[in-house]
């Protein structure tokens, strides 16, 4: 691995439990990982675990609930990435410095604009798509340019030959 090498995923989703799998063998392995998009996460298993799960998720916050829930995407992915995977060894401990969950837009916008952010989260959907289509628009484009190009060779040939395509 080269020197400041990283890593970046994106979590929507991907299992809990791969996801922290594929971290954690990264980051052991000196990558520098990090995580965006973790609010999309899912997890896998029976009903039980996931309402357990859930309930662990709206678990209101005892001192002030305005500033919103407790348990923030990113640190429960963080608990499931250090508690996961633990090395005998040692090394986990100073390796794990080298994963990033960049929480600049809870923290930035508040818990109380999630509407704000999932109207960006939107918006960054739809232009994906939008762009996505003209791709694809201008690849047809240039296949049918490329076609009529192989009919149009001796017209083209012949107008150069007079000057009057340049």
């Amino acid at each position: 691995m080269e020197e400041g090498q990283v890593l970046g995923l994106n979590g929507g989703g991907h299992l809990l439990g791969h996801l922290e799998a594929t971290v954690s063998k990264q980051v052991l392995l000196g990558w520098k990982v990090v995580v965006v998009h973790y609010e999309g996460i899912s997890t896998s298993g029976n009903f039980y675990k996931n309402i357990k799960y859930l309930a662990f998720l709206h678990k209101p916050l005892s001192l002030n609930p305005s500033r919103g829930p407790s348990p923030e995407p990113s640190r429960i992915f963080w608990r499931t990435v250090d508690g996961g995977s633990r090395c005998p060894q040692g090394c986990g401990s100073e390796a794990y410095t080298n994963i990033s969950l960049p929480e600049h837009l809870a923290h930035e916008v508040g818990w109380k604009c999630q509407a704000v952010t999932a109207t960006l989260e939107e918006k960054r959907k739809k232009s994906k798509i939008h762009y996505g289509k003209k791709k694809h628009l201008m690849r047809l484009q240039k296949q049918a340019k490329n076609n009529v190009k192989k009919k149009t060779d001796k017209y083209t040939e012949v107008l150069e030959a007079h000057g009057l395509l340049v």
